[in-house]
């Protein structure tokens, strides 16, 4: 309690200062004009609304703004003495008010636009699309924009943002970061992110919105912030669908792998929207195999022997996904509205490792000759071994079959009610229930060579590991003048037991014995008590919102052998407060702070050893600690014309860092460890531009550069790293025709030092065609992946650790030349694309 005191204190007068600061620009107001735009049917606010003053004598135009996400509007010191508004978007029916006096402050109130369908269906959008829109706590970025995505997955979408860069594992990272949130449609997911994003299919992507500096509304886990996928959903009354087939030609590259590659898929969107009721439904399979080999090199230094074990073989991936999704809206009036989801989804991943092993073993190695090892690295590439010395003792040759089958089934419930109460009053209820359950097994048998009839060893380990999480949440929202006060309750459950089971093959008497070193038992279970108020608003050039979230949280953690339990109890504070500032001339400026939290996984907790493949072992740490991040922002937006830049500069101050280390299990064996090593600290900047040389042609970059270290202590040893990273998403689009257009994109990470070595940089540059018929309802698609054509290094990455008694490096060589294709085919336009064209004061307003 004492060690939560400080924080609680600290953490209050941060509280105190946002409340001083949100009145002190309350009471700083000029005259103004108010307002609110709605969607007259759901009652739904309407972002990026057209309002626009008029001198009522000739109508002469004379400011304009673009309504934010909560609909809300606001004319600071409006020109003229007799004027009148227009309020207006695309597909809906415009208002004009009655004459106003300028001079004088005026709420308009709620005004509500009615879908006007013969607008909507005699409308032709001539103007460049929005592609990125920058607002008070996020990013959000138009998924249609990414031709290279089409016919992948929510991962696909992901890598070509700014801040987001994935290596050769598929492992996703935010400014650097691998912890953060998935949500979709607001909704959060209990589960493995990266899992989630890889089942949900790109094609029913309509935004992405990137929360680095989230709210105290927002839940505080991840320490890279929140990803939220808006998917595609119908805003007016009828009926949208769409089909999209994905067909992969056959590889051009097969790396010697037993198996051909397939991949194939397809995905239907379904949506009816009429009166009160809005259902929507979609379907989505998708195949998709990797091809690919591993080189590697790994020797251990123990009681004077050098174990030396080089290796060269397959590593391919056979991945097959099926996902499904509905939601249905019931509003039976403008106050009410109830909605229920569902996901279900289904991954299956078969990773096939067929290594051919050399192992050799050398005495009387003088320890000052074994110089870590590291120095020996370039002898390595050259000779494939680091050391020459010495006397032979032991030599075998053995070819080593691994098949890893990881399955993960999913089912995720939700339901909503909300109600609009008297004097701007809104309240919700949401729960939610997530049913995960992963697991499966590992085959490992090693065979002689040559002859690979002998079997010299037989081993089968097999996991089960069902997740269930509970959501409740109320949450209470309220219009005090200008501002908007919001505070809410939210209760979160998670059981996450693991069974995990190993066998050896005796081979004597051909049964099979339970190894007890790797067979155990895992159980997690966590509760979070949590409660949040913050207040947001508008005055003048200002844009503001603070808030605190106070939040209790136990984890019990339960092993079976031997019998042990680990608790954990916390009390935390959560404070966050952003501040965006309009400063004329298209230019924004906006600084944000957030502290977050990322919480241990279960498998990163489990404290025997899971053996992997034939030379790793993988460890938790049932002890280990949530990682506690503060984040501080501070970013630039600038347009002209169709064109946009960003800068946005951030801080992240990270304890208990947690980091992956080798150690050695045996002669020819290393244990991957997952423990706290310190406190860790990074400095970036992350740009992005969108601009328009010429009507034809948009090119966008994005790009972040950060400079991580890390100072703590690591077995006893001291750490003191530091190294910078960057990463590049950059594409370029040609309109050939007004139907047929061309991209051509490139996805770099810079090699990366980390806390036991380096991993090398990773690339891949890509070409996508895109031809539209049938007034642009029919579009075929051609997708050239990881273009290399032998004369590139493009999606191979070498992973690098070294300490002084061990030395490992593994260079991951993947799939090139991929060529696939895809036929998509769309009935009715989606009305809230619409949303993402340009309005007439969209890009000056941002």
């Amino acid at each position: 309690m004492n060690n939560i005191m400080p924080k609680i204190q600290y953490s209050f007068l941060i509280q105190c200062l946002l409340l001083l600061f949100v009145s002190t620009i309350g009471l700083a107001q000029d005259y103004m004009i108010t307002g609110r735009i709605l969607d007259q049917n759901s009652g739904e606010a309407i972002e990026y609304a057209s309002i626009t003053t008029h001198n009522l004598s000739d109508s002469t135009m004379l400011t304009g703004v673009v309504s934010d996400a909560l609909g809300q509007f606001q004319i600071k010191n409006p020109k003229g003495t007799a004027i009148y508004l227009n309020a207006q978007f695309l597909g809906y029916a415009g208002y004009t008010s009655a004459t106003l006096q300028g001079g004088a402050t005026i709420n308009l109130g709620d005004i509500s636009l009615s879908v006007n369908g013969a607008i909507l269906s005699e409308v032709e959008v001539t103007g460049k699309a929005i592609t990125s829109a920058h607002k008070l706590d996020k990013q959000v970025y138009d998924a249609g924009q990414f031709q290279n995505a089409k016919g992948g997955t929510a991962t696909d979408v992901l890598s070509n943002l700014p801040a987001v860069s994935i290596n050769s594992f598929g492992e996703i990272s935010v400014r650097g970061a691998t912890g953060f949130m998935v949500m979709i449609n607001g909704k959060p997911v209990q589960s493995d992110p990266a899992v989630i994003l890889n089942q949900l299919s790109a094609n029913t992507i309509e935004d992405i919105a990137i929360i680095t500096a989230p709210s105290a509304k927002y839940d505080p886990d991840g320490n890279a912030g929140i990803i939220n996928i808006i998917t595609k959903q119908n805003i007016s009354d009828g009926t949208y669908f769409s089909a999209n087939i994905l067909g992969g030609l056959p590889s051009i590259e097969n790396y010697d792998n037993k198996k051909n590659t397939p991949r194939y898929g397809a995905d239907v969107q379904l949506n009816f929207k009429k009166g009160k009721w809005d259902i929507s439904t979609a379907l989505d399979y998708r195949r998709y195999d990797i091809a690919g080999r591993r080189e590697g090199y790994v020797n251990t230094f123990v009681d004077n022997v050098l174990t030396e074990f080089p290796s060269d073989g397959e590593r391919s991936s056979d991945i097959k996904n099926y996902s499904a999704r509905l939601s249905t809206t019931y509003t039976p009036n403008k106050q009410q509205s109830i909605t229920a989801g569902f996901y279900f989804g289904k991954r299956t991943k078969e990773r096939t490792a067929d290594i051919l092993y050399t192992n050799q073993q050398r005495t009387s190695v003088a320890t000052n000759d074994f110089l870590g090892t590291a120095a020996y690295y370039d002898d390595f590439l050259r000779t494939g071994t680091v050391f020459s010395g010495g006397t032979p003792i032991n030599q075998l040759t053995f070819f080593n079959e691994n098949l890893r089958i990881r399955r993960g089934d999913f089912a995720i419930g939700s339901l909503d009610y909300s109600i609009k109460l008297a004097n701007d009053a809104t309240l919700k209820f949401s729960g939610l229930y997530e049913r995960t359950v992963l697991g499966g097994p590992t085959d490992n048998v090693s065979l002689g060579y040559p002859n690979t009839s002998q079997i010299l060893q037989l081993q089968l380990n097999d996991n089960n590991n069902p997740l269930d999480g509970i959501r409740f949440q109320v949450d209470y929202s309220k219009k005090i003048k200008e501002l908007t006060w919001e505070n809410g309750y939210q209760y979160r459950y998670l059981k996450h037991p693991g069974d995990f089971d190993y066998f050896d093959r005796d081979l004597v008497n051909n049964t099979w014995v339970e190894n007890p070193l790797f067979t155990n038992s895992i159980e997690l279970t966590r509760k979070i008590h949590s409660v949040y108020s913050q207040v947001s608003g508008q005055s003048g050039n200002w844009q503001y919102s603070g808030g605190l979230r106070l939040e209790h949280f136990d984890r019990k953690v339960t092993i079976a052998r031997p019998d042990a339990t680990y608790l954990l109890d916390k009390l935390n504070l959560f404070p966050s407060l952003n501040v965006s500032y309009d400063l004329g001339n298209d230019l924004l400026a906006k600084v944000g702070y957030s502290r977050r939290i990322q919480r241990t996984t279960t498998f990163k907790m489990t404290p025997f050893p899971e053996r992997e493949h034939s030379e790793t072992l993988e460890q938790g740490d049932a002890e280990l600690l949530p990682e506690y991040v503060d984040v501080v922002e501070l970013g630039l937006v600038k347009n002209w014309g169709d064109n946009s830049v960003f800068g946005n500069v951030y801080f992240r101050k990270i304890e208990n860092v947690i980091n992956r280390v080798n150690t050695i299990f045996n002669d020819t064996i290393l244990n991957r460890i997952y423990t706290n090593v310190g406190q860790a600290n990074v400095l970036g900047i992350e740009l992005g531009t969108t601009v328009y040389p010429t009507d034809g042609w948009r090119i966008y970059f994005g790009g972040n550069i950060y400079s991580y270290g890390i100072e703590g202590s690591l077995f006893g040893d001291g750490i003191n790293t530091s190294n910078t990273v960057y990463s590049i998403n950059a594409n370029s689009t040609v309109n050939l025709s007004p139907t047929f257009s061309l991209q051509l994109a490139l996805n770099y990470l810079s090699e990366r030092i980390t806390a036991q070595g380096e991993d090398s940089r990773f690339y891949n540059p890509s070409l996508s065609l895109k031809k539209s018929f049938l007034d642009k309802r029919l579009t075929l698609g051609l997708l050239w992946r990881n273009i290399d054509l032998g004369l590139l290094n493009s999606n191979e990455q070498r992973i690098t650790t070294v300490r002084d008694n061990f030395f490992t490096t593994t260079n991951y060589v993947y799939e090139v030349d991929i060529l696939q294709l895809t036929v998509s085919y769309q009935l009715n336009q989606v009305a809230k694309k619409l949303k993402l064209t340009e309005s007439e004061f969209g890009k000056g307003e941002f």
